[in-house]
């Protein structure tokens, strides 16, 4: 049998620092709690490299007794706990004494500090666990916490590490969650020199909100408070209409501390069915109070686990405090159409249009001799062209066009050589002609109209179809774009800043290449903001800000392969780019999208999963008035 040996101190406290001490954000999560403990309004974060060589934490809180500062680096040392008896209603977010010696375990540790009564404060230093310099200085009231060098004697663990700016991105996810837990205290972060975050320390959640998601996801939460059988919930939630594509953007906090729990994940999001998209997911800032002794905090090590005494009681407390949110709070998205600019050039005459372009100034080929070339009037072969916007008309584009070799026009009606029957479960008859799809359609397809501006109606066969144009455009879009080798980009006249948060930031400053296969030229700005100068020239500047919003939420969920990463990406631009509910559109148009879209068996769904057209047979509708039994 082995012999048994007791462990010297110093591998004892390697050992359970590992426990604590995995990474740089849980320094700075554990000495943050200590700064809240100690009544802190004013508590700065200032990392470099990520934290790996050097992080400072500043509060003015009531810092530490001289005399009592060597005692705070040993193990279990802590002024929060005498009895057993006090583990049951631990009302503070540090407690069990640990973070300093951990810290100082594995890292070279300098505190100064100092407390409101004493006239000079301590200078103490640390490194491995030994203690180095212990002496009186001048300082401020409060507590400022050095850390240099972490696993400097432990370069095993050094290789586990992620890449600077991911660790520092995680630092930065503690700094902020601290933030949306405490609106009373101002937060600074400072990373390599430059401030990211500043929070005004008001009291406000929502000031606390805006300073950390940003503006755009800011304006679309909702107040949430309610008290239910002994458990209060407040905070912020998103409207339905304003879900994710992932968590990320989910913050709970217990009786002040930061958690995950599934029991209030899955009360938020089933208070959310039936009024949000499937496979979305909503945004809160949930803040649960509920008596002290009847949850555990101490489950996990990094106290971010906790258990519930009685579950049910929490969950419907949190249900019905987000269902009653989204039922007051929620307003129906409107559609914001502008007065139309006239168009003096589509309410004219063939006649009248070639009239004009006569009297046209005529164009100067030589500015030096000022001599003139007088045009000749060219009839025009196709509908003058228009400008994208929201009130305008949709100018008919090249993948509309179905690539059909037309033989008779007649009012709204093409007429084709009949094949085989496209809807049916038999392959599309095609021909490649110049690397060209060509669709031949067996019936007549017949444009009626179109309703709201979205639903396109046309009547083939027997059958009538109704088409949401959107997204029928929607799935070519996608489809040329995966199909395309290269995609043309266009460069912004201004760039435009985007505000990310937490892993999203470094999953596109760690994608930028992937971003630029794209079309999207996109670099680093700092203070978790990316700075756009290039996007897919079929996107409007207008949707930069929520296309890299939404790329990013997707190059940061964990587990995609690549090809599901670039899917999402390119399901994002085309949901950008297709045309939009409201948006007018000529006859010829729409027709030509109904051809394409009845003719090819690909276009059933748009990426979302949304179906792009139903049909309506001519039986049905017969017996729905009564023509037929």
């Amino acid at each position: 049998m082995p012999k048994i040996n007791v462990l010297p101190k110093s591998i004892a406290e390697l050992i359970a620092a590992g426990e604590v001490v995995e990474r740089p954000a849980s320094i700075v999560k554990e000495a943050i709690e200590n700064s809240i403990d100690a009544g802190a309004t004013h508590i700065t974060v200032e990392i470099q490299r990520g934290g790996i060589t050097y992080i400072r934490i500043t509060d003015n809180g009531c810092g530490i007794s001289g005399v009592d500062v060597p005692k705070a680096f040993l193990r279990h040392a802590t002024s929060k706990i005498e009895k057993a008896v006090d583990l049951d209603s631990i009302m503070t977010l540090g407690f069990r004494g640990e973070a300093l010696a951990a810290t100082s375990a594995v890292s070279r540790v300098e505190l100064f500090t100092k407390t409101y009564d004493e006239e000079l404060g301590t200078h103490y230093k640390i490194e491995g666990g030994e203690e180095v310099l212990y002496e009186e200085v001048g300082c401020p009231d409060g507590t400022t916490l050095i850390v240099r060098d972490l696993f400097y004697n432990t370069p095993a663990r050094m290789k586990f590490l992620k890449k600077d700016v991911t660790e520092g991105t995680t630092v930065a996810a503690v700094v902020e969650r601290q933030a949306l837990s405490h609106p009373e205290i101002a937060f600074k972060l400072i990373r390599d020199g430059k401030q990211t975050l500043s929070t005004s320390g008001d009291g406000k959640l929502a000031s606390a909100a805006y300073s950390v998601l940003g503006r755009e996801i800011s304006n679309t939460l909702i107040p949430v408070n309610l008290t239910l059988d002994g458990v209060t919930v407040t905070g912020l939630v998103c409207k339905p209409v304003s879900c994710r594509a992932s968590r990320a953007y989910q913050f709970t906090f217990l009786n002040g501390r930061y958690v995950q729990s599934g029991t209030v994940t899955a009360a938020s999001e089933q208070a959310y069915k039936n009024s949000a998209m499937v496979g979305k997911f909503p945004v809160f800032i949930l803040c649960v109070s509920v008596p002290f002794e009847t949850v555990d905090v101490n489950v996990h090590p990094a106290k971010t686990q906790v258990r519930f005494s009685d579950e049910k009681r929490v969950f419907t407390a949190v249900y019905n405090a987000v269902k009653n949110a989204i039922l007051s709070g929620d307003t129906r998205p409107e559609i914001t159409i502008t007065p139309q600019k006239k168009n003096t050039f589509l309410h004219m005459t063939a006649d009248e249009y070639r009239q004009t372009a006569v009297n046209l100034p005529t164009q100067q080929t030589n500015k030096q001799t000022a001599t003139t070339v007088k045009q000749e009037p060219i009839k025009p072969k196709t509908e003058p062209t228009r400008l994208k916007s929201d009130n305008t008309p949709f100018f008919l584009r090249d993948e509309f066009k179905p690539n059909i070799p037309v033989k008779k026009v007649e009012v709204d009606i093409i007429k084709e050589e009949p094949v085989k029957e496209i809807l049916k479960e038999e392959p599309v008859k095609q021909e490649v002609k110049q690397e060209e799809k060509e669709y031949s359609p067996k019936e007549e397809i017949k444009l009626i109209g179109e309703a709201f501006n979205t639903f396109i109606a046309v009547q083939k066969g027997e059958s009538i179809f109704l088409i949401d144009k959107h997204a029928a455009h929607e799935r070519i879009l996608f489809n040329n774009l995966k199909a395309t080798h290269k995609i043309e980009t266009q460069t912004l006249l201004i760039p435009i800043s985007v505000k990310l948060i937490g892993d999203e930031y470094s999953a596109v400053v760690n994608n930028l290449s992937l971003l630029a296969e794209y079309g999207f030229e996109v670099e680093d700005f700092g203070n978790e903001s990316v700075m756009v100068r290039a996007i897919p020239a079929m996107l409007s500047k207008d949707d930069v800000e929520s296309v890299i919003v939404e790329a990013a939420e997707s190059l940061a969920k964990m587990g995609k392969v690549d090809l599901e990463r670039i899917d999402d990406i390119l399901h994002t631009v085309a949901c950008k780019a297709a045309i939009k509910a409201g948006y007018i559109t000529s006859d010829t148009e729409k027709l030509n999208l109904a051809i394409k879209v009845l003719s090819d068996n690909d276009i059933m769904y748009c990426p979302h999963g949304r179906p792009v057209a139903f049909e309506i047979k001519k039986y049905n509708l017969e017996k729905y008035f009564g023509r037929i039994q």
